[in-house]
């Protein structure tokens, strides 16, 4: 459990393949298996230290562009943020898809996501919303890294 949600975390074999942001009334489970368990305490981890490296064995489907951009922001380093622009310039691709790609981003926060904001410096969009909860979440991802 985060202050923002619980967090479920989904595994297929030996690969993380999901992590979702569930309501904070959702009841937690115990890990279903070693990787799910591991996952938890990387996540704690993370919430203890956001300069925290994850090291989980990830499975990332996703169009080739969304894994080109994936990579992309696996790169922002911890406490910094790159505008949906900056990345669209790097990939030689435009905005609008770099933010499709993050929406469709199924492991937030080992995929960081939230790094992304608008070229004016605002949060811009999360999780395909861009207002409400999901930028609540965005906003203390971004807090608790630069803390």
């Amino acid at each position: 459990m985060t202050p923002f949600a619980v967090l479920g975390i989904r595994t297929e074999e030996d690969w993380l393949t999901d992590i979702d942001y569930l309501p904070l009334d959702t009841p937690s489970l115990a890990p279903t298996n070693q990787l799910a368990e591991e996952a938890c305490k990387q996540l704690l981890a993370y919430l203890a230290n956001p300069a925290f490296v994850f090291d989980l064995s990830l499975h990332i489907s996703g169009t080739v562009h969304q894994q080109r951009v994936w990579n992309a922001i696996q790169r922002i380093p911890c406490g910094s943020t790159r505008s949906y622009a900056d990345i669209a310039h790097q990939l030689h691709s435009a905005p609008r898809a770099i933010g499709q790609a993050c929406g469709a981003n199924r492991l937030p926060i080992v995929i960081p996501c939230h790094r992304v904001i608008a070229k004016d410096g605002s949060l811009g969009g999360f999780m395909h919303a861009s207002d409400g909860m999901p930028l609540n979440i965005k906003r203390w991802l971004l807090e608790h890294e630069r803390a």
